[in-house]
């Protein structure tokens, strides 16, 4: 079982995620722990966000509510003390229908413009198909081929999609890297709550209290007051 610890001041982190508030669900104490130790923390997030929720894409049809969306993930970003939050616009829990290179290209132009040291991302065994599209393109855009810097890849989980997969699928979530976040646990919920039109009300898995629950048996696991587990993809030395 790993830990981590704080030997990598100031380098550039990159979160890569599939919708507007999963790098919070996912990461955001984490984000919050990272910045404040001195690191450039980056969040791309992939896909609009609502388009989804109607049978036929339309996003003229939801252009307030995509604006309102990236609102709060601009506000959020800032409360987590992210340095960037870019958006994308592909399309919402349709990311099966695109030629996988296109998103992979995306995701290849960020890493190559922000060089980071590690890239944080989808387990790959969410029940939402996008959180897996997005784990297995940054598998692919972060190989370790020559002149690639990323030194650490780290996968997160998300209420609602980590835990609603079926055993079937065979890919369950299992940490074994946990970042200590007591001292950043309510930074995430207040930026949960900027959220409020994705969160839920309890006893439904994306509610602000299992949010809560989640991160204090995660920190039980480990001896910490709360924490955020990671799947540790790849370390290089």
């Amino acid at each position: 079982m790993e830990h981590s610890c704080q030997k990598d001041i100031k380098k550039t982190i990159l979160v890569i995620v599939a919708h507007p508030d999963d790098e919070v669900l996912g990461c955001g104490a984490s984000i919050s722990k990272w910045a404040a130790e001195g690191n450039e923390v980056h969040i791309l997030i992939m896909a609009e966000g609502e388009t989804s929720r109607d049978s036929l894409r339309n996003r003229s049809a939801k252009s307030e509510e995509l604006f309102q969306l990236n609102k709060a993930a601009q506000q959020a970003g800032s409360l987590l003390g992210a340095s960037s939050v870019s958006l994308l616009n592909f399309p919402d829990n349709r990311m099966d229908s695109l030629d996988r290179l296109d998103v992979i290209k995306a995701i290849e132009t960020e890493i190559t413009r922000l060089d980071p040291y590690m890239v944080v991302t989808h387990h790959c065994g969410d029940l939402n198909i996008d959180h897996q599209i997005i784990h297995e393109s940054v598998i692919v855009a972060c190989r370790p081929q020559p002149g690639c810097n990323v030194r650490r890849l780290l996968a997160f989980e998300v209420v609602s999609s980590t835990e609603w997969q079926s055993v079937a699928w065979g890919k369950n979530f299992i940490p074994n890297w946990f970042e200590d976040i007591s001292k950043h646990i309510d930074i995430k919920i207040e930026a949960l709550k900027i959220y409020d039109s994705e969160m839920r009300k309890y006893p439904h898995a994306r509610s602000l209290q299992n949010v809560e629950n989640l991160a204090r048996l995660r920190g039980c696991s480990v001896g910490f007051d709360a924490a955020e587990g990671f799947m540790l993809l790849r370390e290089l030395a």
